[in-house]
């Protein structure tokens, strides 16, 4: 196989394309914005991703990888679209129909399809093989399929897409060995040949387990609170036993994989997977928990304003993609409550989005919603000057209270409740 035709230039799609065009392969990425296309095809990233840009520019600058809008006859087609999910908690497969689609008119006998997008098991066999056959090829006959979905960290997609461990799903034997033959050219970890809803169950019970986990961290906090105890030093201590790794609370889950994958589940089988389902509503609580906070500590103050810090879903990245801040900025709006929101990774923004200096200007609350890197390092003291009142609320844990209270400021964390020592003691064994 020489011509892969990777359908869907996203946060997975584009660094797909653009290593497997810089491992040999002739590559056409397909998106339907023409937008993305044209930014593409000059090098550039419609996305954001440490590294991207280099291996972009390259592959494009070799002419091993170009972008289109229209799907065109290749040996192989990865669809890696998105799957969100829908008001019902239903996976939104429209896309995946869309790409399947645009396959059919030039699919021919030996090609291969491979769905990568995260989807409920038994979409692959149940769903694409249908759509494909309308082609008038018979799957597993005249074309193969599987399904390998991607297992990769916002951040470090490129690290992780060569070095992480592959699950291939294939709808038979033929289907998971020839789709081996595509990754197993970059791909350093191992790899693993399962039937294709096998896969499918790999991926969303991977990010089903850590979101059952941060729900878990999530009423933890909750707990302390009302117990006047510290839950991030609870959590700390806890996880230095040998069998036990608590992920940290938070206010509330975003992104395209662990606010969403665990409604596959729910949706399909709502009996069985009442623990998942229970896990999901307690992490989507969290921006109303955090906001119930956030107006006692604005209680008594005439037309308050907070300063929100941070609206991507997670540390570091541009993707603001089912964050919550974003529910934690329209419960302010509806409380008429006025707010400035500063983040210097987010470009993609449902709202306005300001300077550092303004965002802090006349502010009687900063809202720590996201922990960027570059939050640590705030210091306290000019900051405090902007406002009209010194207030800190950090949701993430991730400054110095003890820097910042040294500054005036009246410090809350989410999950430490009024207890005096906050879990230390000044003693030690």
């Amino acid at each position: 196989m020489k011509r892969i035709c990777v359908l869907g230039l996203g946060y997975i799609g584009l660094p797909t394309a653009s290593i497997l065009a810089t491992n040999g392969y002739q590559v056409l990425g397909v998106d339907i914005d023409p937008q993305v296309v044209r930014i593409v095809n000059s090098g550039g990233l419609p996305v954001g991703e440490p590294g991207l840009k280099t291996i972009v520019k390259a592959a494009v600058g070799s002419g091993q990888l170009r972008a289109a809008c229209r799907t065109e006859p290749a040996d192989a087609f990865i669809i890696a679209v998105p799957t969100p999910v829908t008001a019902g908690k239903e996976a939104d497969l429209r896309f995946v129909e869309a790409a399947a689609e645009s396959v059919v008119p030039v699919l021919a006998r030996g090609n291969l399809v491979i769905l990568e997008s995260t989807v409920p098991p038994g979409t692959t066999r149940d769903l694409l093989v249908p759509w494909l056959e309308r082609s008038g090829l018979k799957a597993g006959e005249d074309f193969f399929v599987a399904h390998c979905p991607e297992r990769v960290l916002p951040g470090r997609i490129l690290k992780e897409l060569i070095e992480n461990n592959r699950v291939i799903g294939g709808i038979d034997p033929p289907s998971a060995m020839l789709a081996r033959e595509i990754y197993s050219r970059f791909v350093e970890g191992e790899i693993f040949l399962v039937d294709a809803t096998t896969a499918e169950m790999v991926k969303l019970i991977e990010n089903t387990y850590r979101d059952v986990n941060i729900a878990l961290s999530n009423e933890l906090a909750l707990i302390c609170t009302r117990l006047g105890i510290n839950a991030w030093e609870v959590i700390r201590l806890a996880n230095f036993h040998p069998r036990v790794r608590l992920h940290l609370p938070g206010p509330g889950v975003g992104g395209h994989c662990l606010a969403v994958d665990p409604w596959f589940i729910v949706h399909k089988f709502p009996a069985e997977s009442r623990l998942v389902a229970l896990s999901r509503q307690t992490n989507d609580n969290m921006p109303g928990h955090v906001m119930k906070e956030l107006a006692g500590i604005l209680n008594g103050i005439e037309r308050p304003k907070v300063t929100v810090l941070g609206v991507s879903y997670k540390a570091n990245v541009d993707d603001a993609r089912e964050s919550p801040a974003l529910n934690i900025i329209r419960q302010l709006a509806e409380r008429n409550i006025d707010f400035a929101v500063y983040d210097s990774h987010v470009k993609d923004f449902p709202g306005e989005l300001v300077s550092l200096t303004e965002a802090f200007r006349s502010s009687d609350c900063a809202l720590i919603v996201a922990d960027h890197e570059e939050f640590k390092y705030l210091h306290p003291q000019e900051l405090g000057k902007l406002m009209r009142r010194r207030t800190v609320f950090d949701t993430r844990c991730c400054l110095d209270h003890g820097l910042w209270k040294a500054h005036g400021f009246t410090v809350h964390v989410l999950g430490v409740g009024g207890g005096e020592t906050n879990g230390q003691f000044s003693v030690t064994r």
